[in-house]
């Protein structure tokens, strides 16, 4: 299939810029992936609208504060003086293994030209040196960082939340103090690692937040246990493949850069019942969908295990379009012509994914990260 097949217009105001007012208070269009019959509800209903039994699936993984800013100097810089040029910006999308044990991550930069192996990044007067190792296409970088005392606290202390360049901030204020608490989930992992999974692919947060989990309550969690729905977690964070856009025409040419996740021993046993016993799972946002679904085809059948890795699975119609986990997806709405919006189409068919895209523009509903949502079951 072609790119453009996934196209829809969609006017620039209905791009949410903040969050609600009231966390839990959006929208929420409801799509029957079997009739394409869709209907006006709000997330407030989402209890009601899930069935006892039901396994909702949440993805923890925390943002961290990837987005810097930089100066440099080194190799191309002006010889004449010493003192760092230039204003960079850095979002850190992956930290990488290394033997080691050096604080490698890699990141996209701009203005890439300027930024090459060699020359050297100060953060903050100091606060945080790197040093530029490799270049890859479209901005990626390998930045090795000098050793400090503590990086996640100096990253928490001089970082800002990465929201995307549709959400539109002053760049004297890159957050919002209602940023900090909005775009990220009220479930999400207090601690940067993995207790009991060892892996070495294993990185501290996310470059991006899962948006689907930014409507939940704590209330709304409530609600769901006290319905009976299961609840579990997987963690997957989101890295690089979020921020860089198609630049293929065909879907079929489509590679997504690999994510690292993990499943704990509860939810593989919460999965394995709900299989059993042919209950639905239902899963937060394309983060956790992809998770499962790459889970559920290493599985080959076989009961899941707890284990850490990586996906770089690729969701579209025609292209492991089989779902074989996942029966119900509450998702936000996505940008048009992206691999999320071909997620989607995959589960709930293209067309009326489209149709249902069509009514939400017509209907004036809040898009992309702090915007409305939709529940395909």
């Amino acid at each position: 299939m072609l790119v453009s097949d996934f196209h829809y217009d969609l006017s620039e105001e209905l791009i949410a810029q903040r969050p609600p007012e009231v966390r839990g208070t959006s929208r929420m269009l409801t799509l029957d992936r079997r009739t394409g019959a869709y209907a006006d509800h709000s997330f407030a209903d989402l209890p009601t609208l899930l069935q006892p039994g039901d396994l909702i699936v949440l993805n923890d993984s925390r943002v961290i504060p990837a987005r810097l800013f930089a100066t440099r100097s080194g190799l191309t810089t002006q010889h004449n003086s010493p003192a760092p040029s230039g204003h960079i910006e850095v979002l850190l999308t992956q930290r990488l293994s290394s033997p080691e044990g050096h604080n490698d991550w890699s990141a996209l930069v701009r203005p890439a030209k300027k930024v090459q192996p060699g020359e050297t990044l100060h953060f903050a007067d100091e606060t945080l040196r790197a040093t530029v190792l490799t270049t890859g296409d479209h901005g990626e970088r390998t930045l090795r960082f000098a050793p400090v005392d503590d990086f996640h606290a100096i990253l928490e202390r001089i970082g800002h939340l990465p929201l995307p360049p549709y959400i539109h901030r002053d760049k004297s204020e890159p957050n919002t103090p209602e940023d900090r608490e909005r775009y990220q989930t009220v479930y999400a992992r207090k601690d940067p690692g993995a207790p009991g999974l060892a892996s070495e692919t294993w990185v501290e947060g996310s470059a991006a937040a899962p948006t689907a989990g930014l409507h939940f309550t704590p209330e709304v969690l409530e609600q769901l246990a006290h319905r009976g729905v299961e609840i579990a977690h997987i963690t997957l964070h989101v890295g690089l493949g979020t921020f860089q856009p198609v630049r293929v025409e065909c879907t079929e040419e489509i590679r997504l850069h690999a994510e690292p996740y993990s499943i704990n021993a509860a939810t593989a046993a919460a999965i394995n019942r709900a299989r059993r016993e042919g209950r639905r799972i239902v899963a937060v946002g394309t983060t956790v969908t992809r998770t499962l679904e790459h889970i559920a085809r290493e599985a080959n059948s076989a009961e899941i295990q707890p284990h850490s890795g990586v996906t770089s699975l690729f969701l579209s119609p025609g292209l492991n379009d089989d779902f074989q986990l996942v029966s119900g997806l509450l998702t936000n709405f996505h940008l048009p012509q992206s691999t999320l919006l071909m997620l989607v189409s995959a589960f709930a068919g293209r067309e009326n994914t489209l149709a249902a895209y069509a009514h939400a523009v017509a209907a004036r509903y809040r898009f992309f990260s702090y915007g409305d949502c939709m529940l395909i079951t």
